[in-house]
């Protein structure tokens, strides 16, 4: 038991340790677990045995995966069938057929290869998915597609499985071993060696397969609803809780009863129950366990890794594992341009999905098993696996850096020629913009549009909007606007440096040109105020303001009462960033600015005994 308790403890303590300081070094958490595990393991030998750690923590890519069927319903999964078959499809041939050429070009024969090609076709869908969700990238077009492929090939596990045992029968003699090693084992039968399809006729496995799947699909159509109001009637928080992991615990075991994966049973259970009015609930009972079991599989893969055998042939395993990724990226890149992936999506595609993923580890078990391969070639394929998946976060790291490039060559655009002038220059088209823009149209005064984002620009023209793209800081534009006799200029880019070095920019050229600007939050309003702005508008203040005075019609104020309120707030609010502006230091944070602490605070009492005052006041008025 001390020894358990000894272990979870190391475990948490390099987790809470290592990622917090990757996340703040802009690495990721994904590379933060792995170095928590390689320092823990191989680096400080605190801990030992992970695989059988790790078999547990694969449940977190389990959950993962329900969490996302829940996210995506049947609709939009059958719209996803042509990347589902297409890219998908093609992705892993063309790989399994490139690694296999390659394999046994270096000397190995053809079974070895076919089977190395299977394991190098997959991706890891625990890094890749947890990465992109962080980074906000599973709604791009890069993140959709490579979503489309990982399911893929968690599907196409269960083929390869089935296929392995076949290339494992002409050559075991020749092999003479027994294939044994310190592997996670996969556990394909369902846990302690259960099976519902062992020894059964392929017809009848594929019957028993399907009507696996069936009773996953009917008893959520139909048992899900009527067991979650009958867990709802007993008002126990809890047990929502233990049913969320019965349904993933539950569904994977089934899964490995009739051997399939079980990431690929919970995603269907996801799905099914997509629409769901318990849909929500769901995903929070299950969310902190699947973030917990994920960090702690990527720490066994650290803590997994041997760096004796890595030692003993470095620039091999290095030149091996480049190779895939350099291999598997250049075949990546080519379909997504076939499916017209463009730029940063192509780029996002390819980067992402260029490592080995953890079913390698499940495939070579049991290719070793079924005596496909030797042992040290397995050893060597293991590596590989777990060193692509340490590199993965490196190659999102290097996404963004391209990303950014992609970005500059995509503002290179010439441009537009601007031929018309107007009283007032809105620069910036966007939520905020367009608003000001139709109130100042419709009240019968011109003005002239500009932005820096084509596709805003572009669909501001299907409504009848007519804008200019181009850079509003160069002076040739501005200038043919009409700045120089113009009586307004707004600022209202998304991009708060952008709108500040605008604001700066017209005042040096223009300084009598009333300029209104908007704001994204205090410290910009006091940039904006030394730059030059005339008004600033917050972009959430006003309508914050409004929210708050609906809190307060509901807590018992009269509807005047929350006006009164709501007026005075705003009238001491805009004297106090007047005031505070000029106590604000661009070059010391707020919080270590004493002066500025110290006049915040008595200006927020001051607003407390204002707002008191005026409801007082109108209180004696009524009365």
């Amino acid at each position: 038991m001390e020894s358990a308790l000894f272990q979870a403890s190391i475990y948490l303590a390099a987790a809470v340790v290592a990622v917090p300081i990757a996340t703040r070094l802009g690495l990721g958490s994904v590379l933060g677990y792995l170095l928590a595990g390689i320092i823990i393991g191989p680096g400080l030998h605190l801990v030992s045995h992970t695989d059988d750690l790790r078999h547990f923590a694969e449940f977190g890519v389990v959950m993962m995966l329900f969490i996302i069927g829940l996210e995506l319903e049947p609709r939009a999964l059958w719209d996803m069938r042509h990347r589902l078959i297409g890219l998908g499809g093609l992705q892993i041939l063309l790989t399994m057929a490139a690694v296999t050429a390659v394999v046994m070009g270096l000397g190995s024969v053809w079974t070895t290869a076919l089977a190395a090609g299977m394991v190098f076709a997959l991706s890891s869908t625990a890094i890749v998915l947890q990465t992109l969700s962080e980074k906000g990238l599973m709604q791009t077009a890069g993140g959709r597609s490579a979503f489309s492929v990982l399911l893929t090939q968690d599907i196409a596990v269960i083929p390869m499985l089935i296929l392995m045992p076949l290339l494992g029968a002409p050559i075991a003699a020749s092999l003479g071993t027994d294939g044994a090693v310190q592997l996670p084992e996969g556990d394909h039968g369902g846990g302690h060696g259960m099976s519902l399809v062992a020894g059964l006729p392929g017809w009848a496995v594929a019957l028993v397969t399907l009507g696996a799947i069936a009773l996953i699909i009917v008893a959520g159509i139909y048992g899900a609803r009527p067991l979650f109001r009958h867990i709802n009637a007993s008002h126990l928080p809890e047990m929502f809780t233990a049913v969320a992991l019965l349904i993933v615990v539950g569904i994977a075991f089934l899964m490995g009863l009739v051997g399939l994966s079980p990431a690929l049973g919970t995603f269907l259970a996801g799905v099914v129950l997509a629409n769901s009015e318990f849909r929500h609930q769901l995903e929070s009972d299950i969310e902190p366990f699947k973030g917990l079991l994920l960090g702690l599989f990527f720490i066994t893969v650290g803590a997994g890794l041997n760096f004796a055998d890595f030692l003993r042939e470095p620039f091999l395993l290095l030149g091996i594992t480049l190779g895939l990724i350099l291999l598997k990226g250049a075949i990546l890149y080519v379909l997504g341009g076939l499916f017209h992936l463009r730029g940063r999506d192509r780029m996002l595609f390819t980067l992402s999905l260029a490592q080995a993923g953890e079913f390698g580890f499940v495939l070579i078990s049991f290719a070793l098993q079924q005596n496909v391969m030797t042992q040290v070639f397995g050893q060597r394929l293991l590596m590989v696996v777990a060193l692509s998946m340490l590199i993965t976060p490196a190659l999102f790291i290097l996404y963004d850096k391209l990303s950014g490039k992609f970005e500059e060559k995509a503002e290179k655009r010439p441009d537009d020629k601007i031929d018309r002038e107007g009283p007032i220059i809105l620069v910036g088209i966007g939520r905020f913009g367009q608003i000001v823009n139709r109130l100042v149209q419709s009240a019968g005064f011109k003005t002239v549009v500009i932005d820096h984002d084509m596709q805003t620009i572009e669909l501001m023209r299907k409504f009848g909007v007519k804008g200019f793209f181009g850079d509003p800081t160069r002076p040739e534009l501005l200038h043919a606007a009409g700045i120089s006799r113009a009586k307004v200029l707004v600022a209202a880019l998304d991009d708060p440096k952008a709108t500040t070095k605008l604001v700066r920019f017209a005042k040096r050229i223009r300084p009598d040109i009333f300029i209104v600007a908007r704001a994204r939050d205090r410290t910009h309003v006091y940039e904006l105020y030394q730059a030059g702005a005339d008004k600033i508008v917050r972009e959430m203040f006003d309508s914050s303001l409004r929210a708050g005075r609906y809190v307060l019609e509901q807590a018992g104020l009269s509807d005047y009462e929350a006006a009164i309120a709501e007026e005075t707030f705003y009238h001491h609010d805009r004297e106090t960033m007047r005031e505070l502006a000029t106590l604000w230091d661009p070059n010391t944070h707020p919080s270590q600015n004493s002066a500025y602490v110290r006049r915040a605070r008595e200006l927020e009492k001051d607003l407390e005994t204002a707002l008191f005052e005026a409801l007082e006041a109108q209180r004696e008025d009524v009365a």
